[in-house]
């Protein structure tokens, strides 16, 4: 059979989408901060007006050298073509669900809310810092770990100096808050 009548499969992305879908608790919200509203909003506007005319421009040059079915710049160009389509449906989706908070609501508050950056120190002695995000923001890496997760669904409501228990699989967790950090309110 002719590859141009077999459709290609897009699970891959709408299981990604499905998962991060399920992650948000049932009959909660999606919390995203203000900046991370704005780096998917941003990250859209960039599909919307430069990567996709760019692709279409590619595809539409390249089907017009003939033959497309073994036309790699056409090929690939309609692939890419699909992906930035699938990636414009989902952020366009979780914009829609967006509930924007704004964390410097609660500046030089001691109590653990969305958006705070909390450093602690575990049984351990390990000390972390974590900034408590929405899902679409998570960075581990830079220590922005979501609202749903273990760790900050300890951290919430507790305040400087209070330990809490985080509960793990390899067993319960002391975990000492040292400080609570908000962003400053940006003056009008």
């Amino acid at each position: 059979m002719n590859k141009a009548f077999v459709k290609e499969s897009d699970n891959d992305d709408d299981d990604e989408a499905l998962a991060l879908a399920q992650a948000i608790p049932a009959g909660s919200k999606n919390y995203i901060t203000p900046a991370g509203h704005k780096a998917i909003k941003d990250e859209l506007l960039q599909l919307i007006d430069v990567d996709r005319p760019e692709v279409v421009r590619v595809v539409h040059w390249a089907a017009s050298n003939g033959d497309r079915s073994e036309n790699g710049d056409y090929i690939y160009g309609k692939r890419r073509l699909r992906e930035i389509d699938r990636r414009i449906r989902f952020l366009t989706k979780r914009l829609d669900s967006a509930f924007v908070v704004d964390p410097s609501v609660h500046y030089g508050n001691d109590q653990v809310f969305f958006g705070a950056t909390v450093t602690y120190v575990n049984k351990a002695g390990e000390e972390h810092a974590v900034t408590i995000v929405g899902i679409d923001e998570l960075d581990p890496l830079k220590g922005k770990i979501s609202w749903v997760s273990p760790v900050a669904r300890a951290l919430t409501k507790a305040r400087e100096g209070d330990v809490v228990t985080l509960h793990t699989p390899q067993g319960n967790d002391e975990l000492e808050i040292l400080s609570v950090e908000y962003p400053e309110p940006v003056a009008d």
